[in-house]
């Protein structure tokens, strides 16, 4: 089974582990595992290896609308190099001073492969669920999506220096507090965008009307990729999906420091996810 039949497997043992990070009491954490063979493709730098392992959980934390306390990471890999380990601890550091929290250490130990396994803890007053949408509230997201396919094709073509700027993306640590107590329902766009409205729809029991042209995708996918298929089903962006009140959407604008973009309305569950009038495939990364 996948990962989505794994959670679904153990979604009656867990019930918390169904939105981006788990909260207990006022603190948000969330743990990731990624390995060389399925997220770092040759070229990938140990700096960004690091960067990017622990952005992954600073998104998760920022989907919930948390302010990161700090980060761990467990680095396991065949053998250990003098400048790979400073290279991967430069990264995650520089990526945390970036969002206001601290990378406090971890573990390490050898592995068949380089693998990094990070987890994430912040303190959360008002949590964003993906269970609050509710029809007439608009969709949002932040930023652009498809920088991470571009960056895997680049990656394939050997222009490692670019690709790497594009893997060390921002975790929209900021936005998410802003959006706290606005948003009726969030998540990160890490499955792509498709799968992560399908996610907010099962979960708050709703459909979406998504606009087409209204979709932010990155500049950077153009020379490398399709368009549509690089920003909505590939997935590995972590822009912020959201929805909001109407009335409450120019304020956010104004209040969020990245790009705030209107892409679509909440519907009745009935309507499901449509893209232009027509069903949105519920496609995009896979574990």
């Amino acid at each position: 089974m996948d990962e989505r039949e794994a959670l679904r497997l153990l979604a009656a043992e867990l019930p918390q582990a169904g939105d981006d990070a788990a909260v207990v009491g006022s603190t948000a954490i969330t743990t990731d595992m990624l390995h060389e063979s399925t997220d770092f493709p040759a070229g990938t730098t140990r700096y960004t290896a690091g960067w990017r392992s622990v952005a992954a959980s600073l998104s998760d934390l920022a989907a919930m609308g948390a302010d990161p306390t700090a980060v761990v990471a467990a680095y396991a890999d065949e053998e250990f190099v003098e400048r790979e380990l400073r290279a991967f601890v430069d990264g995650t550091q520089t990526v945390c001073e970036a969002v206001g929290t601290q990378y406090v250490g971890g573990d390490l130990d050898h592995h068949c492969e380089f693998t990094v396994t990070t987890t994430a803890i912040g303190a959360v007053d008002q949590p964003i669920y993906r269970s609050g949408a509710t029809p007439g509230e608009l969709v949002c997201v932040t930023g652009t999506l498809g920088r991470s396919a571009a960056a895997l094709e680049l990656f394939e073509r050997g222009n490692v220096e670019r690709a790497n700027e594009l893997f060390q993306f921002a975790p929209r640590v900021e936005a998410g507090r802003r959006l706290a107590g606005a948003a009726t329902a969030m998540m990160d766009s890490s499955d792509g965008l498709a799968r992560s409205l399908h996610q907010l729809a099962a979960a708050s029991g709703c459909g979406f009307e998504i606009d087409r042209e209204s979709v932010p995708i990155d500049e950077a996918v153009d020379a490398v990729a399709d368009r549509w298929e690089a920003g909505v089903h590939f997935g590995e962006d972590f822009e912020l999906v959201c929805t909001l009140p109407e009335a409450t959407v120019e304020e956010m604008r104004a209040e969020v420091a990245v790009p705030l973009t209107v892409i679509g309305r909440v519907t009745d569950a009935d309507t499901g996810v449509t893209v232009d009038g027509e069903p949105l495939a519920d496609r995009g990364y896979t574990h």
